[in-house]
């Protein structure tokens, strides 16, 4: 092992895979760890050419070690391009939102400093076109403007928040029903699946455990019967004859129920 790791530490193309490995080390870290691993190649870098090691060759006389080498280096590169990749695009998103504050609040807004950009990831070339050599937009303090930035915002934009609060509101109470009350209208659904059609009692009575009104009873009804509910060949062939429904809850139950779990209709 000791022997295959002088191999590498000595082959020409060390130099580049080392490179390539402290620049996947320097994306996000801060400038002072930066810094140390800049020192640390300068260091190698003096060593290799005390050692007279500092040939521009890449090519050693194993070619197996050869193409280990090529392959390492190229796969340490596509490593450090993923990890700037999120990286530059949160810098973008960023700016984007510093732009957007400063839009809102009319006054210059430093999300970062250029102090805070992260190694890997650097400024477009609009950015510093359009610089102009000028000096950085002076910075907030957040803790001592935010209140004033967040009433801003308020007032600008408190008629919006209103409505959408009430459309929020108007879509909730549209929404799914409570479980513990859908869970009892599938009680009584299962109960009488032959024909799920409650009586006016029954759905007064289902009103009163569920907590909800007449409306939002039939409404699940016929939705429930639309999507999970079909009448039997049978059923249909009595509806198409316009039997009576007391004969059809003789039919389906075998014995009369006025008010009954089966009946033809309401």
């Amino acid at each position: 092992m000791e022997a295959i790791k002088a191999k590498i530490i000595a082959h020409p193309q060390y130099s580049n895979l080392l490179e390539a490995y402290m620049d996947c080390q320097k994306v996000g870290a801060p400038p002072e760890v930066v810094a140390r691993l800049a020192a640390v190649r300068q260091e190698f870098e003096a060593r290799q050419r005390a050692a007279g090691l500092g040939g521009r060759d890449i090519s050693s006389k194993d070619p197996e070690l050869d193409q280990f080498m090529e392959a390492y280096y190229d796969m340490l590169v596509k490593y450090r391009e993923e990890l700037t990749r999120p990286l530059q695009e949160a810098m973008e998103f960023m700016r984007r939102i510093e732009s957007q504050l400063n839009m809102l609040s009319n006054a210059p807004v430093r999300v970062f400093t250029s102090d805070d950009k992260c190694e890997g990831v650097g400024s477009s070339e609009d950015d510093q076109d359009n610089s102009g050599g000028e000096t950085e937009l002076p910075e907030i303090d957040p803790r001592a403007e935010d209140r004033e930035l967040k009433n801003h915002l308020l007032r600008k934009y408190s008629g919006y928040l209103s409505s959408l609060k009430q459309e929020l509101s108007k879509k909730k109470k549209k929404g799914k029903l409570p479980k513990e009350a859908r869970q009892k209208l599938l009680n009584w659904w299962e109960l009488h699946y032959k024909w799920p059609y409650p009586s006016e009692t029954e759905k007064v009575a289902l009103a009163e455990s569920t907590g909800l009104d007449q409306k939002q009873i039939n409404n699940w009804f016929i939705n429930q019967r639309k999507r999970h509910w079909k009448p039997s060949e049978d059923m249909q062939f009595m509806v198409m004859d316009g039997l009576h429904p007391q004969n059809a809850a003789l039919y389906m139950d075998g014995h009369y129920m006025g008010d009954g779990p089966y009946r033809l209709g309401p």
